[in-house]
């Protein structure tokens, strides 16, 4: 039998890409099914979180899966007029070498999964994530240990239908991932929502130094940045506004396009007039943080 090298590092290549389309496929379906089922237990910051794996996933899914279809064809092709089918020998080796290690890997992350459903995780989330797993990962160590023992070898068409069958099960998944998570548009006014907070977060630090220097408020925002740039909307939204309206308080105004998933940053009933000046949660359209000079925030509490 004659072989190539091109043959070896086309097999390598297409265990690769398998093993991270995988691992993709896995996570995103984990976080659809975060966000099928949310578990108030989880904390403010889980749903976010899945919605990052989400698109990241998407990503990997994207330019990996259809590399793993393209390359395990071209093997599969290159076996059959080189090998007869069979793999070569190193190529056996490296199959289940690999299956090996990628298999102590999944089980690794299995074992994370059941700690997460003993630390409290919904059992209906557990079950869900189990079946995931198990689904894709036996489906995709089946198929190449049968593909190593040569059992498609004079089943192309069998191949195929495995090979279109993978193909829509991954289409559907990358559909119900794309309905959990906003259009890249929205995506982006929501990150220029955060840099309003952060500015809005700056200029408080600012009026409370100016306030605590010369014991009185700034005419404006520009008082605050003599000599530097001064925090501006993006284009097409409302400038800033900073209101005073009590001998100790003031507004900062900023408008928004879409409500914030954090409610507040360490709400505190201990200290309820401090901790207020630091909450940012806010909803659509033009909203008003009032805000205390921190001195007369302590005297309140």
């Amino acid at each position: 039998m004659k072989h190539h090298p091109r043959t070896f590092v086309i097999q390598l290549g297409s265990l690769i890409a398998l093993y991270i389309s995988v691992t993709a496929l896995i996570l995103l379906l984990f976080g659809v099914v975060d966000l099928r089922h949310p578990d108030e237990a989880m904390g403010i910051y889980a749903a976010e979180s899945a919605r990052e794996s989400i698109r990241m996933n998407i990503a990997l899914l994207v330019v990996f899966f259809p590399t793993f279809l393209v390359l395990t064809r071209l093997s599969q092709k290159q076996r059959r007029a080189e090998a007869d089918g069979e793999y070569i020998p190193i190529a056996k080796w490296l199959v289940y070498l690999s299956l090996l290690v990628a298999g102590g890997a999944l089980l690794g992350d299995l074992v994370a999964l059941i700690v997460q459903f003993l630390n409290g995780e919904l059992t209906i989330r557990f079950l869900l994530k189990a079946f995931i797993f198990f689904a894709v990962v036996g489906s995709a160590f089946t198929y190449f240990v049968l593909d190593v023992r040569g059992y498609f070898r004079d089943r192309e068409k069998t191949s195929l239908q495995i090979g279109a069958l993978c193909l829509v099960v991954v289409l559907i998944s990358l559909v119900a991932g794309f309905t959990y998570i906003e259009t890249p548009a929205e995506v982006r006014e929501m990150r220029i929502d955060e840099r309003q907070i952060t500015d809005l977060q700056d200029i408080q630090w600012r009026i409370e130094e100016y306030y605590q220097v010369r014991g009185g408020f700034p005419e404006s925002i520009d008082d605050l940045y003599i000599g530097e740039r001064v925090p501006a909307a993006p284009d097409g939204r409302p400038d800033y506004r900073y209101v005073l309206t009590s001998e100790d308080t003031y507004e900062l105004c900023a408008t928004f396009a879409h409500e914030s998933r954090d409610l507040g940053r360490y709400p505190s009933p201990v200290f309820p007039a401090k901790e207020t000046n630091y909450t940012w949660g806010h909803g659509v359209g033009e909203v008003c943080f009032t805000r205390v000079i921190e001195s007369r925030a302590d005297e309140s509490v």
